[in-house]
């Protein structure tokens, strides 16, 4: 089984390149957003919680997002793996998250990557991606600074986590997006 937590802060291509993991490696990703997401549109007690925060570019809540993941692992599926996407992104969220993988698939996390972008490069996209998606959070440059520097605050300890196991590995999420992916799936390739 292959886990892969995949970081990055907010519009670092996280979601394209979750995808081109998926297709190649036959994983299910578990996006803390489209979590979100989805609890928001339904209207869920834990979506309407959720949005509070979002909407000022706060992070979830740790018990939130970690009963929101909890579920959607036990779901499993035909799968070789997880792809977690937004998550960890705290040292208890790491923690959480171990003990998830170890509990329910009777696994651990076997590589953490890293896709790393320049802040004004992703304050630019965010903004462009704002125009189209319609979500708030990517409408005001203000609120997407905020969340640029929130990520970098509090997921610096979970990186260092990851690097004192030998399972953090940094690729550039500038460029091509296909010669992305394949530096993504060469990290991957080392691991299997």
């Amino acid at each position: 089984m292959i886990n892969i937590v995949l970081f990055g802060p907010p519009g670092s291509g996280k979601g394209t390149q979750a995808q081109n993991l998926i297709q190649k490696f036959n994983l299910k990703q578990i996006s803390t957003g489209d979590l979100f997401r989805f609890n928001m549109k339904n209207n869920t007690e834990l979506g309407q919680l959720a949005k509070t925060y979002i909407d000022k570019g706060e992070l979830v809540p740790d018990e939130v997002t970690t009963e929101m993941l909890r579920e959607e692992v036990k779901k499993g599926g035909d799968n070789n793996g997880f792809i977690f996407d937004g998550y960890p992104r705290t040292a208890n969220q790491t923690a959480a998250l171990e003990q998830i993988v170890n509990e329910v698939l009777k696994d651990e996390i076997s590589v953490c990557l890293s896709l790393v972008v320049e802040d004004e490069v992703l304050v630019e996209r965010l903004l462009k991606r704002g125009e189209t998606s319609g979500r708030t959070d990517d409408s005001n440059e203000e609120i997407i600074r905020n969340r640029i520097k929130e990520y970098y605050a509090k997921t610096a300890e979970v990186a260092e986590l990851y690097k004192q196991h030998g399972k953090y590995v940094e690729i550039n999420g500038v460029g091509d997006v296909n010669e992305i992916s394949e530096k993504l799936y060469a990290a991957v390739e080392k691991i299997k």
